[in-house]
């Protein structure tokens, strides 16, 4: 079995474990370029210590490039467990980021996402560069 065979991927807009980014479709060469990545945009995930978004990783690959690079990776650890129980905090992270990066190549910005209870998945948003 292959990682890839796992991933898992929809509309955003209908299932909340995709992670919608926010960046803009087109770029100067070498301009700084800001990325907004967040699990359950238009529907809320859970964000429980039984069920959450543990993770988001961000990457971008070239057109011509043959391995994408690693542009970030999150990890959410506050689901509300305290030393009480599970879901006794008032602490909990969302799992919402940003990042800014430089390219000077058209290309795709990949995101991943994951769930403690549903596993890997995956969306990705074109940008030209110019």
């Amino acid at each position: 079995m292959k990682i890839g065979e796992l991933i898992q991927s929809a509309d955003w807009k209908t299932e909340k474990h995709i992670p919608a980014i926010e960046a803009p479709k087109s770029a100067k060469k070498g301009e700084k370029v800001k990325v907004r990545v967040i699990t359950g945009a238009e529907i809320a995930h859970p964000n429980t210590t039984a069920h959450h978004i543990s993770s988001i990783e961000v990457y971008f690959k070239g057109n011509d490039d043959k391995f994408p690079y690693l542009l970030g990776k999150f990890e959410f650890t506050a689901h509300g467990a305290s030393a009480n129980g599970a879901d006794t905090s008032t602490v909990y992270t969302e799992p919402d980021v940003s990042l800014v990066f430089k390219t000077e190549k058209s290309g795709a910005i990949i995101a991943s996402s994951y769930c403690n209870v549903h596993g890997l998945w995956e969306n990705s948003w074109d940008i030209t560069v110019e």
